[in-house]
């Protein structure tokens, strides 16, 4: 059903561990503007609602405010200058998160052409742990993963062997 290639490995990946954790049955805020993963997840029977583009950094009233039962924020806390906000507000109790692993042979994103699509942070798995459990989750499951590209190079080699992403699932500590 899905593509091998970038980004449709990923996806397949993330939808796979998604329908593992989260039922079908629970309404889904995704953090962020509506993407192409989103229809990934609507195919596969998910109602999701998105955030509309706000800072939120500056403003959590999206993840107060909903009704959903599971935040989902892939690729979302990299850019973030305080991505702790937003985890110690939320009111969902559970929450599926994937983040790009920083990789040592390769310098933090910074798009060339859009000047807000940069990387913040590139976590190491521990920051992106102690992340959410200082914000009061527990992390109940956990699993890296490679995305390789069909190049040439040292980079794209290394790329194959060294995971690139982070996928976690948590829910609110009582």
């Amino acid at each position: 059903m899905y593509e091998t290639t970038f980004p449709n490995k990923r996806y397949k990946h993330t939808i796979t561990f998604l329908k593992e954790v989260v039922s079908t049955d629970e309404k889904i805020l995704d953090l962020g503007v509506r993407n192409p993963f989103v229809e990934y997840m609507e195919r596969e029977g998910y109602t999701v609602q998105n955030t509309s583009g706000e800072d939120l950094d500056t403003d959590t009233s999206a993840v107060l405010q909903t009704d959903a039962e599971v935040i989902t924020a892939f690729e979302i806390f990299e850019h973030l200058l305080a991505p702790f906000n937003v985890l110690r507000d939320i009111k969902a109790t559970k929450i599926v998160a994937s983040v790009p692993l920083r990789l040592w042979f390769s310098p933090a994103y910074r798009s060339k052409t859009d000047p807000w699509d940069r990387h913040y942070h590139e976590f190491e798995d521990w920051q992106f742990d102690w992340l959410f459990e200082k914000a009061g989750w527990e992390i109940i499951r956990r699993e890296k993963f490679t995305n390789p590209v069909n190049k040439i190079g040292i980079r794209p080699l290394l790329r194959k062997i060294t995971p690139r992403y982070y996928l976690i699932y948590a829910e609110r500590k009582s």
